[in-house]
């Protein structure tokens, strides 16, 4: 299965759980998403028997920007191969006016408590259009088998909690006037941190028939681990995600990645760094943090 190794753990070890081989592929500079012009080359690249051997492309839609599913799915279909979505990050997402979920030939969630739409603890869900597929994921949420005591599958217990269900269900009813509001706090970023660092950060982007929701807003800096330790000294919350790329993860080692082989992947984990997007923010809080990362950045800028 081909996905990306700048994402979180779960995606690549998902994979490995199955028995399948994970093969990570480059992303994009600017989206941090699989990169559509490295799939086509990668694909291209393999033979008969390799390309039978893949059972399905997983694009993350990182930070809540989606991938170019468009793209993908193009390629994916030339080879006859399953498109499944990590849309983790990314519900409310949109690509070219479908939202995130409805892009692939099915889609998982989370609904951790740090994600737009995040629970009282872990749960998650998969869509799909594929009433087949669907049939089947409820058999395996529930032990391989439909209630009572017989058994299609050897399969899990994945119900999500009914505590879970219900405070989802409440805080439902408010992701679209928090993913407005997170929206408005990246357009002050946008707004505020060109004029005082100029290129010395590059900002998130959106690309044209995309909604982002920022799930995170991630940021590229130079000398990002001072500039995040001068933050926390001025109270400022910050975090790194990811600070190692999963190809050069010691529990893939056995793939044979060697550092270099990926390197915008790499560059980026040397370089983001994640500022506070939540809903709750107000514009004085994006405006202090903006002034608080000018000052953290300059910290090492010669007097002129």
């Amino acid at each position: 299965m081909i996905t990306s190794p700048f994402t979180f753990f779960a995606t690549g070890g998902s994979i490995a759980r199955l028995g399948a081989e994970p093969v990570f592929g480059e992303i994009e500079h600017d989206t941090f998403n699989l990169d559509p012009d490295w799939l086509r080359g990668y694909l291209a690249d393999c033979s008969a028997t390799q390309i039978k051997s893949i059972r399905a492309i997983i694009p993350i839609h990182l930070f809540g920007h989606s991938a170019d599913m468009e793209a993908i799915n193009q390629i994916a279909a030339a080879y006859e191969i399953r498109v499944i979505e990590d849309a983790a990050q990314a519900i409310g997402a949109e690509f070219q006016g479908r939202r995130a979920g409805s892009l692939g030939w099915c889609a998982a969630f989370s609904f951790f408590p740090s994600k737009n739409l995040g629970g009282l603890g872990d749960g998650g869900l998969i869509t799909t259009d594929d009433p087949e597929l669907a049939d089947n994921l409820r058999l395996w949420r529930f032990h391989g088998g439909g209630g009572g005591y017989s058994h299609r599958y050897v399969g899990m217990n994945s119900r999500l909690d009914t505590l879970q269900a219900a405070a989802l269900l409440v805080k439902l009813e408010h992701l679209d006037e928090w993913t407005h509001r997170r929206r408005e706090n990246a357009d002050e970023y946008h707004h505020h941190l060109p004029a005082l660092l100029g290129n010395r950060v590059t900002l998130p982007v959106e690309r044209e028939h995309c909604k982002h929701v920022y799930n995170q807003f991630t940021v590229r800096v130079r000398n990002r681990d001072a500039v995040r330790s001068r933050l926390s000294e001025a109270g400022i919350g910050s975090a790194v995600y990811y600070p190692i790329p999963l190809h050069l993860q010691e529990c893939f080692a056995y793939l044979g990645h060697r550092k270099g082989g990926l390197p915008v992947s790499e560059a980026a984990t040397e370089e983001v760094l994640a500022l506070p997007i939540e809903a709750g923010l107000t514009t004085q809080d994006i405006r202090a943090v903006c002034e608080a990362l000018a000052r953290a950045v300059d910290h090492d800028q010669p007097n002129l």
